[in-house]
């Protein structure tokens, strides 16, 4: 199978194209771009320098990948978007490459990513990570696997988001998310696990007891957090894997963590 190029694309003759990679009208594809095997550009897809882009993606119309970090603290330095495979990134999407020399934006595998998101400098995104219609990442953001956005949610640079998470649409996310859980409302809250998409995970009723548990515990109104949380750490070797992954997820934090609103 041949690389397909449609007659008004400009394609530099340093980027590299895989077998089956498809660029239809009016691309744009720098010098230092790199794209996999049978990965679809439908049409007015900007791929700028320094991005690298997995097989069998599909990114539509008015999408631009690789642009300058819009930070003012980026001078110029060579630094990347890696995206991995099998995504579907649909129109007028922005993602940015990172500031640092060297540092990357990433992407990973199977996300599905919908009309007008951005993602800032330094963001990144683990694998089957959906984010619903005008989501906005700030520089920095990371989140975990399996995680789903609703519609024009805003999230604050330097956030965390975990694993099986599900943040609501329209809400702001200022301080770090914990994995497997719920989260809307202004200010932001956890309202209870993401039930559903741990069953769908694979995540067995036991496992889900347990955390759920842990979560009630944590979150006891008749202490502080902060004792909670140390007496968690004190006690980690004693949990399941799965609680064993919560527990460091909150010693990572640098914007603080979301609570309990429930």
């Amino acid at each position: 199978m041949s690389v397909i190029i449609h007659p008004s694309a400009i394609v530099s003759p340093h980027a590299e194209l895989a077998d089956g990679v498809k660029i239809g009208p009016f691309c744009v594809i720098g010098d230092k771009v790199s794209i996999g095997a049978g990965t679809e550009l439908v049409g007015y897809v900007s791929i700028h320098d320094y991005v690298t882009i997995g097989s069998n993606c599909r990114i539509c119309e008015y999408t631009a990948i690789g642009g300058d970090p819009q930070d003012h603290g980026y001078k110029g330095e060579v630094s990347y978007v890696r995206i991995g495979n099998n995504n579907l990134i649909r129109e007028n999407v922005t993602i940015n490459r990172a500031t640092g020399e060297g540092n990357s934006t990433v992407v990973g595998n199977d996300c599905f990513i919908m009309d007008a998101v951005h993602l800032a400098h330094n963001t990144r995104l683990g694998d089957y990570v959906t984010i619903a219609n005008k989501v906005g990442l700030s520089g920095f953001v990371q989140v975990g696997s399996h995680t789903v956005f609703g519609g024009m949610a805003g999230v604050h640079q330097f956030v965390r988001i975990g694993e099986f998470c599900m943040i609501g649409g329209l809400y702001r996310v200022v301080k770090d998310v914990p994995h497997y859980t719920l989260a809307s409302g202004e200010p932001l809250r956890l309202t209870g696990l993401n039930k559903v998409g741990l069953e769908r995970g694979g995540f067995s009723p036991e496992t889900i007891r347990e955390v759920y548990r842990f979560y009630r515990e944590l979150y006891r109104k008749d202490r502080r957090f902060t004792e909670a949380l140390a007496e968690a750490e004190g006690r980690k070797s004693e949990y399941i894997p799965e609680v064993q992954h919560i527990i460091e997820f909150y010693g990572g934090t640098k914007r603080g963590v979301t609570f309990w609103g429930i």
